[in-house]
């Protein structure tokens, strides 16, 4: 199969897999559901830190030429640091949303403490769109990347992808259902934003095949996009669980998605 084969098989197949395993995800009793999702973010962890460290990483590296460490370290950091300040802006603009509705609730006098978090319900399931959207596109820009750089390196990262996307949908889903939407519109919605990343990986395609000097970097900046959201959104959830036992069961998983992805890029 053709690179640019593999990048929209493994395109569409992450933003279908990853909606529907959501889906039916909810739909198991919410006691189940409650004991399962840490165990899936601890795996998502540690796919997520295999793919960037054990595969992406080096195979940047690697491209890069000798001497060319420094500047794939730099992109790494820059990598970093923008998905910090993409967050940064998202969470801003939620707070924004948040405060301009809670106002205009108290101006129009009287409105009822439920109306006032409807309202915010629905504006968090507009923005939870925009950036599930913005995020599943960014996803199609890592898979594209490293996909050009090696169909084994594309593979591991795609699972890697999928691994996250799960718990991140089920949120994604919880929210769309919180604002009032019906199951089949959620689901529909949540569809249509997997997919973006599809177009995130056809314009990486053609944007990185007119660049190929940019392509080691380009695998850096998507190695830090999934370091990031390990670092950054998934540990610290993990951290809220601070009985032994589930510490133990944390590390364990986290160790099976390394192994995994280790197993896979190999």
């Amino acid at each position: 199969m053709s690179t640019l084969g593999w990048i929209v098989l493994a395109t569409v197949a992450g933003g279908l897999l990853s909606v529907l395993f959501a889906a039916l995800f909810l739909l198991t009793p919410e006691r189940a559901r409650t004991a399962l999702l840490p165990h899936f973010v601890s795996f998502a962890t540690g796919a997520l830190l295999g793919a960037a460290l054990l595969s992406l990483l080096p195979e940047a590296i690697k491209m890069a030429g000798r001497g060319g460490e420094d500047r794939i370290g730099l992109a790494l950091v820059a990598g970093i640091l923008l998905f910090f300040v993409l967050e940064k802006w998202v969470l801003w603009r939620h707070s924004h949303d948040h405060d301009g509705h809670d106002h205009g609730g108290h101006d129009h006098g009287g409105r009822s403490g439920a109306h006032a978090i409807s309202r915010q319900d629905h504006v968090a399931a507009k923005l939870i769109l925009i950036g599930d959207g913005i995020h599943n596109a960014l996803d199609g820009v890592a898979i594209a990347a490293a996909f050009m750089s090696g169909t084994e390196v594309g593979i591991a990262t795609s699972v890697a992808v999928i691994a996250h996307e799960v718990p991140h949908e089920v949120g994604a889903f919880a929210v769309l259902l919180n604002g009032g939407m019906s199951r089949a519109r959620a689901l529909a919605f949540n569809l249509l934003s997997g997919l973006t990343a599809v177009a995130g990986g056809l314009i990486a395609y053609f944007a990185l095949g007119h660049a190929l000097g940019f392509l080691p970097y380009a695998i850096a900046l998507a190695a830090a996009s999934l370091l990031y959201v390990a670092v950054a959104d998934l540990i610290p959830g993990l951290h809220r669980q601070v009985a032994v036992v589930a510490g133990l069961f944390q590390v364990l998983l986290i160790g099976v998605g390394v192994a995994l992805i280790f197993y896979l890029a190999d």
